[in-house]
């Protein structure tokens, strides 16, 4: 059995312009909840020297020191982006 649903005191236009605001008030009510994954960007050891103009054996001393979290596939060594970019500290005023 099949249920009817009869709109009496609306117009078409009055019909259409409530259904959308009750998707655009659902569409806003999910936007201030979703943020969108980034694709995580992984460094090469070239890579990071070159951000910091620096030598790849001070990017191997990093490592050793436990200032930089290394990635590895095979012999291939990586970095994500983000790490490096939170290793950062502020320097303290003097």
């Amino acid at each position: 059995m099949s249920a009817t649903i009869q709109f009496i005191q609306y117009t078409p236009e009055q019909l259409q312009s409530e259904i959308n605001a009750g998707v655009k008030s659902q569409l806003d009510n999910f936007l201030k909840h979703f943020t969108p994954k980034q694709p995580n960007e992984y460094l090469t050891r070239q890579d990071v020297a070159k951000m910091f103009n620096v030598d790849i054996s001070t990017v191997h001393n990093w490592c050793k020191s436990k200032k930089l979290n290394p990635l590895g596939i095979g012999s291939r060594v990586y970095f994500l982006r983000s790490e490096i970019e939170e290793s950062l500290k502020p320097l303290s005023d003097k």
